[in-house]
């Protein structure tokens, strides 16, 4: 009887295992002050200079810091590894001046150097980044990454000494800030123990693996278990880490998106990286505490593969395009706000919006197909619609095919491959349509319009269009923004022209929140510096 007792005061007390309520993770991770993040899939790398993806960007994020950060609330440029900078009048020449105490991970001082050197890095051509473009802004980059110049001495990028670093540009370039602090390729590598594992101006280093990882972020990787968790742990190297309130963040790649909202439900995530279309309907109803619909800068499309035999006639891009109803895509497919999309870039992106337009037009696309000599659909091989493994992904690919079987008389077939396989089948043209999304790295309609660059990484259509380039490299020394939105405007025009991609619709962040997060805010491209979040772990 005594024991019985002692149970039953323990029980109530809650501190007697398997007695009442079990704490799920989330409480416990609150108490921990560590955040649990559905990350969607297993990263392709976690190296700024080779990397990719978004989701990729969110645990880089954590583990790097570049010489601008972002206001959590605005995303505007903020000091950073930098603590200031000033600008040229004529807005050629930046000179940023690093912080005497900010470190890396493994209490090296961060130099002007380890920027300057991180820039040559990515800019190299052995590295292959696809992203090195992004960079093309500074003087002669375009040419020293091309393979047309290789002494690095002639790049605009100059470390006057251990804490100021010059850059210089080919012309003014109004975004460049907003770029540098959103996006990981403006961001340093530690280049000693990249060299410590292998070529460092070659991809496939060791060096990202949490025994060898050296940031200067606000945090450190502390373990990578594949397909199951990546863990960062706070930074005590950092300069700011005194105001970083997180202890870490558990990063898991859950590519199923039915699982990661079971999780979500079971107390297992405070954020998924998306919901299921399925059950946004019921979220609203039930539980609006937990859902988030947030603007995002982004479009949701196919690319063509333009060599391909069955699709090199723009005409059968066209027909392709103007037979999906992409209202009826967001209204019962997608269902959390999205808007059709009949251009690349977002309306009203920085005040730009496309005055070329596609349209939804059954009979005209029929027209075209016949036109391209196959009326009704006949003699048209099958169009393969290729998408990276997800629920939300298959349900618009079927709603496609049922399109085009329906409106045009085109078979389609679906081929899904999980992430790191679907960018590699990209990234060689080895598909005839690829289901692919483009979030803007800053908030500027160039951001867009540069992916289809002939010579950019992230174009993998095949297509390539002299006079698209030109336009594009004159925008880029605009003198004012009225000139450069006129270029961009006619460059747009030839993209809708020649139609290497099918714009579907212009994104919004679908997703679920616990209330336990705070200093958490909606921003176009669903970015949330960690160094500002925290948990309140009385939330309910």
């Amino acid at each position: 009887m005594k024991s019985l007792c002692l149970l039953m005061c323990l029980c109530a007390l809650g501190l007697a295992s398997g007695c009442g309520k079990r704490e799920t993770r989330v409480e416990v991770a609150n108490r921990q002050q560590i955040l649990l993040y559905g990350n969607k899939a297993e990263p392709q790398d976690l190296d700024p200079h080779v990397v990719q993806g978004v989701g990729e960007h969110q645990i880089i994020s954590t583990l790097l810091e570049g010489l601008v950060a972002e206001d959590p609330k605005t995303l505007d440029p903020v000091p950073g590894i930098a603590e200031r900078w000033e600008i040229s009048p004529d807005g050629r020449v930046y000179t940023f001046h690093i912080r005497a105490n900010a470190k890396w991970s493994n209490g090296d001082p961060v130099t002007a150097h380890d920027f300057a050197k991180s820039y040559r890095r990515i800019l190299t051509p052995s590295l292959g980044s696809l992203y090195s473009y992004m960079l093309h802004p500074l003087k002669n980059a375009k040419a020293f990454n091309e393979g047309k110049i290789t002494d690095p001495t002639q790049l605009g990028v100059r470390a006057i000494d251990d804490h100021t670093l010059e850059l210089t540009l080919e012309c003014p370039t109004p975004y460049l800030l907003h770029s540098m602090a959103s996006h990981y390729t403006w961001w340093a590598v530690h280049l000693p123990t990249i060299e410590k594992h292998g070529d460092p101006y070659k991809p496939g280093s060791r060096w990202t693996r949490p025994e060898n990882y050296v940031g200067n972020g606000p945090f450190i990787l502390t373990e990578w278990v594949p397909n199951s968790v990546i863990r960062v742990r706070k930074n005590t190297n950092y300069w700011d880490a005194a105001n970083v309130r997180l202890n870490g963040v558990d990063f898991l790649p859950i590519e199923s998106i039915d699982s990661e909202e079971r999780s979500f439900r079971a107390g297992q995530l405070h954020r998924t990286e998306e919901l299921p279309n399925a059950k946004i309907d019921a979220y609203r109803k039930d539980n609006p505490q937990f859902l988030r619909i947030d603007d995002y800068l982004g479009n949701y499309f196919y690319r063509v593969n333009v060599g391909h035999p069955a699709l090199k006639d723009k005409r059968v891009r066209h027909a392709l395009s103007q037979a999906i109803d992409r209202q009826a895509i967001v209204e019962t497919v997608t269902r959390g706000g999205q808007r059709p999309a009949f251009a690349f870039t977002p309306p009203d992106t920085e005040g730009y919006t496309s005055r070329a337009q596609l349209k939804f037009d059954i009979e005209g696309a029929k027209k075209l197909l016949a036109e391209a000599g196959y009326p009704e659909g006949k003699g048209l091989p099958p169009i393969e619609i290729h998408y990276n493994t997800s629920e939300n992904h298959r349900a618009i690919a079927e709603a496609i095919q049922q399109m085009w079987k329906r409106n045009l008389g085109v078979d389609a077939t679906l081929r899904n491959e999980e992430w790191k396989v679907y960018l590699d089948t990209q990234s060689a043209t080895n598909y005839m349509v690829s289901r692919a999304g483009w979030i803007g790295d800053y908030p500027d309609p160039n951001t867009f319009l540069e992916t289809f660059l002939s010579y950019s990484g992230n174009n993998r259509t095949g297509w390539a269009n002299p006079e698209f380039d030109r336009l594009l490299q004159a925008a880029g020394c605009a003198t004012n923004q009225a000139e450069r939105y006129e270029l961009l405007q006619k460059a747009e025009a030839i993209l809708l022209d020649e139609l290497p991609l099918i714009p579907i619709y212009f994104y919004t962040r679908v997703y679920l929140l616990h209330p336990s997060v705070q200093n958490w805010h909606p921003t176009y491209l669903d970015h949330h510096p960690f160094k500002h979040v925290y948990l309140e772990a009385a939330a309910k």
